[in-house]
């Protein structure tokens, strides 16, 4: 199992669990399973990935570099 940062993210942009999963289109199970470090398929990160930069276009105060980042820590295990 690996460390990843998506919970930390997740919380600081004040998102719950169950709203990444409904935005992700992902059961709120598995945002759990990846933030406990287990892996993922390639799809289902693509999906988080997806249901972050929903998130993020909504927030002015966001910009494309923490986007960026939002891909490496998602896709960092």
């Amino acid at each position: 199992m690996g460390i990843n940062n998506l919970k930390k993210f997740r919380e600081k942009i004040m998102l719950s669990k169950a709203e990444l999963a409904r935005k992700a289109k992902v059961s709120s199970i598995t945002i759990g399973r990846i933030e406990d470090g287990m892996p993922c398929r390639l799809e289902t990160m693509r999906k988080i990935i997806h249901g972050l930069d929903k998130q993020l276009s909504d927030k002015n105060d966001f910009s494309e570099r923490l986007v960026n980042t939002v891909q490496h820590v998602v896709l960092t295990y």
